[in-house]
């Protein structure tokens, strides 16, 4: 029974998660609530909450609770080959996947962009700089940059690649979605903005090669911060 009750809180919480209810970052119920809402123990909503932080749908931060964080595809095409991003190791090997694609896309941005196309990533850029206290903004708008530079390459295959992962590609991390509180979760968001701008500046020179080699030190910091637990 207690299973069930168990399965049950999980199955409700994540439907709330996934179909956007509670955004990335927004808190989840106290305890106390779920308690008095689902009429179960205590030891029920630990229990569901510990299999949604299995699942990568929830962060717990001690003395604070728990908080939503970027739920897998749901509705959205899967990426190449139809394969879900759902997990760690999934994650982990789209940043490989992006590593490879998104480098030569800077790099042909840098050669092939025009004036539009250019102020399309700018203006993404400008929309994610501002967006540090409201995290599913933030996810949005770093998704947008990302199309941008990839429409910005001339080659319709890499927008159609970005456009096919969808914006669960950008994986939110608990230190984005922890904002306005601890100071890592600023200098982390300070950090992906510079990473952002330097990629931004070389596309904007024209120079190809730096382009490629800010776009690959971004995605190989995000793929340190995840396996670091902060992507």
């Amino acid at each position: 029974m207690s299973r069930n009750l168990t399965a049950d809180l999980a199955a409700d919480l994540r439907t709330r998660i996934v179909d956007g209810v509670i955004q990335p970052g927004d808190k989840l119920p106290s305890e106390n609530t779920l308690i008095g809402e689902f009429g179960v123990s205590r030891t029920v909503v630990r229990a569901a909450l510990t299999r949604l932080q299995a699942e990568g749908l929830v962060e717990t931060e001690r003395g604070r609770g728990s908080f939503a964080l970027t739920p897998p595809p749901h509705g959205d095409p899967p990426a190449p080959g139809g394969r879900p991003v759902a997990s760690m190791e999934d994650r982990l090997h789209l940043l490989e996947f992006r590593i490879g694609v998104e480098t030569e896309a800077a790099a042909l941005a840098a050669r092939n962009r025009t004036d539009r196309q250019l102020k399309a990533v700018l203006n993404a850029l400008e929309e994610f700089t501002a967006s540090g206290d409201h995290p599913a903004h933030a996810m949005k708008s770093d998704y947008e940059f990302h199309k941008a530079i990839a429409a910005a390459s001339g080659n319709p295959f890499y927008s159609d690649c970005l456009v096919s992962l969808g914006q669960t590609m950008i994986a939110m991390p608990r230190t984005r979605l922890m904002t306005g509180v601890e100071h890592y979760a600023r200098d982390h968001f300070e950090q992906v903005v510079h990473e952002h701008e330097s990629i931004y500046a070389a596309i904007a020179e024209g120079d190809e090669p730096s382009s490629s080699a800010a776009m690959r030190s971004h995605l190989a910091n995000s793929r340190r911060r995840l396996r670091a637990g902060r992507q």
